[in-house]
């Protein structure tokens, strides 16, 4: 019985050492490691019980830390937190925000990449004399954050879910739902969206639809399904929809050129 208390204590000894050792940078581990060196409680806990009974969820449920730990253990998990998001920069910033405020910072992504993407094309198809059409990269800029930005993240979310695995084949059957069902209906809205913006008749909408709509599903084709592989296979789901976004933007400088073309007579 001595000799086995004695080589548990000094093996949690060991273990609590090792932490203070390799955090030692870090301000307040200090006060984190100390009650748990000092607590008697713990000691007791396990000199009084076989190791078997160590490991067993219900007594370790049992056993109540001290109220001075779970608030160092607090204070602890939210400098480190901290510390990472000043580590880490714009880049720390953002992922907590993506985690605290998923859809906004989602939406807003989304409609600066689209605002970005309006601008090249419009620069790129710039006749000499002419300007920059701000009414059309406002529409470009709503679209992103009211309509794209939320719909990937329920949609890669909702694909997460119901095909949660990463190996070739689900990947290919998330390329596929993609090319099938969000790529269709997104370019769809899209195109609807600007055309109605502009002030075009229902039969003028739906003119444009059967003009544009096949081709660029086509040239979708060619561009979106090794940009969905990369996604899918080797992207943590929360930042899928920026990823996509990113990709996007060559994208969009092609659907934003479509989507000025001149409407088609409803006749």
């Amino acid at each position: 019985m001595g000799s086995k208390c004695k080589s548990v204590k000094t093996l949690s000894y060991s273990f609590l050492l090792r932490l203070s050792e390799q955090q030692q940078s870090l301000h307040g581990v200090s006060s984190f490691i100390q009650p748990l060196l000092t607590n008697q409680q713990w000691r007791r806990f396990y000199c009084s019980r076989p190791l078997s009974k160590i490991r067993d969820p219900k007594i370790f449920r049992s056993f109540n830390l001290s109220s001075r730990y779970r608030s160092h253990s607090h204070s602890f998990s939210s400098f480190s937190s901290n510390s990472s998001s000043s580590k880490f920069g714009f880049v720390g910033w953002y992922l907590g925000k993506l985690e605290s405020h998923p859809l906004t910072t989602k939406g807003i992504s989304s409609s600066l990449i689209y605002v970005a993407a309006d601008l090249t094309s419009q620069m790129i198809t710039l006749p000499p004399s002419g300007s920059i059409d701000s009414i059309r990269t406002l529409r470009m800029a709503v679209y992103g954050m009211l309509i794209l930005g939320p719909s990937q993240h329920y949609w890669f979310n909702f694909l997460s879910r119901i095909l949660p695995k990463r190996d070739a084949l689900t990947t290919l059957k998330k390329i596929f739902m993609g090319q099938a069902i969000y790529g269709p209906l997104t370019t769809t809205i899209f195109f609807s969206y600007n055309a109605a913006l502009q002030g075009e008749t229902t039969g003028e909408i739906v003119a444009r639809l059967k003009r544009d709509l096949l081709p660029t599903m086509g040239r979708n084709l060619v561009y979106w399904p090794i940009c969905d592989f990369i996604t899918f296979k080797f992207i943590p789901v929360h930042l899928q929809p920026l990823v996509n976004s990113s990709f996007a933007y060559v994208w969009t400088i092609y659907l934003t050129y479509k989507a000025s073309l001149s409407k088609v007579s409803s006749s």
